[in-house]
This record gives C-alpha cells, sequence and structure tokens, in this order.
C-alpha cells in the first residue's frame, strides 16, 4: 500500500509541476488550482506513505520519480532542450530509484 501512496504522491507532484508552468506563463485560476492542488495532494499521499515505508527511502523515490519525470515532460511537451547527457543523467535516477525499491 505505502508504493501506491508513493506512486500517487509522484504523479500529483508532476501535475502540480504542470500546473505550475502553466501558471508561470498565464495567471489563471485554473492554472493556479493545478499547481496548488497538485502540489498539496502530493504531499498529503507522501505522508501517507509513511505510515507503511520508511520515511527516508519514500521520500528519495518520491524526488527520484518527480525528478525524473518533470524532465521528460518538460522535454516532451514543452519544448525544452534534449540532450545525451540529460538523458543519461534521467536515466541515473531511474536506476537508483530502481534500486531503493528493490532494496526496501
Amino acid at each position: 500500500m505505502g508504493w501506491l501512496f508513493v506512486f500517487l504522491a509522484a504523479m500529483s507532484e508532476l501535475t502540480g509541476v504542470v500546473g505550475l508552468k502553466k501558471y508561470s506563463e498565464r495567471k489563471t485560476i485554473p492554472s493556479l488550482l493545478l499547481y496548488v492542488g497538485g502540489f498539496a495532494a502530493s504531499f498529503a499521499f507522501l505522508y501517507q506513505s509513511f505510515n507503511y515505508l520508511q520515511v527516508s527511502t519514500s521520500y528519495a523515490v518520491w524526488i527520484g520519480i518527480g525528478t525524473a519525470g518533470a524532465v521528460l515532460m518538460n522535454m516532451m511537451f514543452f519544448g525544452e532542450s534534449k540532450s545525451v547527457g540529460k538523458l543519461i543523467s534521467v536515466l541515473f535516477v531511474v536506476i537508483g530509484v530502481v534500486g531503493l525499491k528493490a532494496l526496501s
């Protein structure tokens, strides 16, 4: 159950990132709600994961998924530059997250 909460927290964080990007471009109520709601839900789900998993593991996996997801999402949907170095760095983040999950 704990890993489900970490996954939901990471997906909510990505929703917050999209809202933040949209809110930085145009200050609208819907983008503000997406931004604030996404991050609020993310913290709520992360907090729930602490009831099942170690805080250090939950937090590290949440950060890793959020970081890798945000970079890839920005590359695909918002025109951020793509480079081999960035992709390799994201791969290392994913390897670290998988390693933490496998060892806990």
